[in-house]
């Protein structure tokens, strides 16, 4: 198999508070992510997944662990190295009209990455791909001198990705691009999105607590739940058989448009109760086990491994 593009290992995040307390927001996370490949991360808010995002792009030390890129280890104290890897990977965010600058024409806010980050490319050549990006993400050149509070929220969020692509990266995280957006616009995002990485043979990291969406676009899923892997499979294996509880009860609340189906798919789920726990004050052993229905003595004792299981890989003492 070719050297991964993204490789993370043993990544442990963690905040020290004003009260004295330490938040552990990532713990162990390993994964790796080829070229070319769309990877979902799943869970639910307070999980850890936009911390993950962070913590690959440098934003927060990580406690523990490594990032490597194209195999090379990232490094804040290499400059040259960094200033290329911030050319190479970019983000979606969101709120799409907030990662706007509200001061700025749609315009300049596309042009601003390419002229702190590829100046060489000369003022021309700037504005010139501004414009077939706007063009390349549904909008009219014409309109690179608005600024964003003229633009839907929809309409916002192609700016937002197009100025992603401005200094054609090769790595884009997408930190929950289509949560802020009506359900009528979600799918027009998420197939531009699909459309753009076939088009410029993009690698993407989709975060996302929506595993209808999650479905749509990634191949490959990560489940993340208070920091910790519960589960990484292809997305076909995941949604045909998850394995872990906590993936099926992600999956459980997937609704149904059919109003009989999905009084009957709610009455049917048994598995998962009760709130997050606190990442102040973490579950001991499995995470997860005060919410599992198949918890036994061990699962409050000792925090399974991450294993291997086939092409997938699972967090839980059960399965086998």
């Amino acid at each position: 198999m070719p050297q991964p593009l993204l490789a993370v290992q043993n990544c442990s995040v963690r905040f020290s508070l004003k009260t004295g307390q330490v938040l552990q927001a990532l713990t162990d996370v390993s994964f790796k992510l080829h070229a070319g490949e769309t990877l979902g991360v799943v869970g639910e808010s307070g999980c850890g997944k936009s911390t993950l995002a962070r913590a690959i792009l440098q934003l927060v030390p990580a406690a523990q662990g490594t990032i490597h890129w194209q195999g090379n280890s990232l490094d804040v104290r290499d400059k040259p190295a960094m200033q290329a890897f911030r050319r190479a990977v970019q983000c979606i965010f969101q709120d799409p009209l907030d990662a706007l600058n509200p001061r700025m024409t749609v315009g300049d806010c596309v042009q601003e990455p390419m002229q702190a980050l590829r100046p060489e490319w000369g003022k021309a050549a700037i504005r010139a791909r501004a414009d077939a990006l706007l063009q390349a993400v549904g909008l009219e050149s014409a309109m690179r001198n608005r600024y964003p509070h003229e633009f839907s929220g929809g309409q916002c969020q192609r700016i937002g990705i197009a100025r992603a692509l401005a200094v054609e990266p090769q790595l884009i995280l997408c930190d929950e691009p289509v949560s802020a957006l009506d359900v009528s616009i979600r799918g027009q995002i998420v197939a531009l999105l699909a459309d753009l990485q076939r088009e410029h043979k993009l690698t993407l990291l989709f975060i996302s607590h929506d595993l209808g969406v999650v479905r749509e676009l990634c191949d490959r899923v990560l489940v993340l739940y208070l920091g910790r892997i519960m589960e990484i499979a292809t997305t076909a294996e995941l949604y045909a058989a998850p394995l872990h509880p906590y993936t099926r009860l992600l999956l459980a609340a997937i609704p149904l448009p059919d109003p009989q189906q999905e009084k009957a798919r709610l009455a049917g789920i048994t598995v998962g109760v009760g709130e997050l726990p606190s990442p102040l004050k973490p579950p001991s052993g499995c995470v997860f086990h005060p919410r599992c229905p198949q918890a036994q003595a061990v699962c409050r004792e000792q925090v399974p491994a991450l294993r291997q299981l086939g092409e997938r890989q699972v967090a839980c003492h059960f399965t086998v």
